[in-house]
């Protein structure tokens, strides 16, 4: 793991742990956390999961690393980046994030998604960040739009991994570029 650690005032975004498979497991197996996101997951599914999230820092440098908060060092998620893997993301780089319910609505995905994109713009040369989530995830959205992200409409898509009758089908796409971001 490349150790890279980002702090904010209330969190730190950090590499996995052995001991981060328990809670995001059980974060991953939550009907609320999931509701937009996918399918539960299981206990292995998740630590596959976690599996490819270690593969990607290791062969970039960067990925959705897990989040845990200062006070307390308690694990509630995870933020990050990852390389966009199907269209219209594909060869960009995509910020996400997921966090355990009792921590939604303080603050902390806007929190973390800030570090991770000032990260991103300090650190890779790419000219712009993207976002995709399903088009009725408004918690999501909204982040993006607080990260000065702009809607692209005409980059709506259905998601490719995604069964034809899937609720979640649906998905929208923000990206935020460069000179956007500089002057925030």
């Amino acid at each position: 793991m490349s150790g890279i650690v980002i702090e904010t005032a209330r969190l730190r975004l950090r590499s996995w742990r052995p001991e981060d498979l328990d809670p995001f497991a059980e974060m991953c197996a939550d009907p609320i956390v999931m509701a937009t996101l996918g399918p539960l997951m299981s206990r292995e599914e998740t630590a596959a999961l976690i599996e490819r999230i270690d593969a990607i820092e290791q062969a970039n440098g960067y990925t959705a690393w897990a989040l845990e908060r200062r006070s307390d060092g308690r694990f509630i998620g995870w933020c990050g980046l990852i390389p966009g893997k199907f269209w219209p993301i594909e060869g960009n780089t995509e910020i996400g994030w997921r966090l355990a319910a009792d921590c939604w609505g303080q603050g902390y995905a806007t929190e973390a998604a800030h570090a991770a994109t000032d990260w991103f713009f300090a650190n890779l040369p790419d000219p712009s960040l993207w976002a995709i989530t399903h088009t009725g995830n408004h918690r999501s959205r909204a982040v993006m739009e607080r990260l000065g992200m702009t809607y692209r409409p005409e980059l709506d898509f259905d998601h490719p991994r995604l069964a034809a009758n899937d609720p979640l089908l649906r998905h929208v796409t923000y990206s935020l570029d460069r000179n956007a971001w500089r002057n925030l």
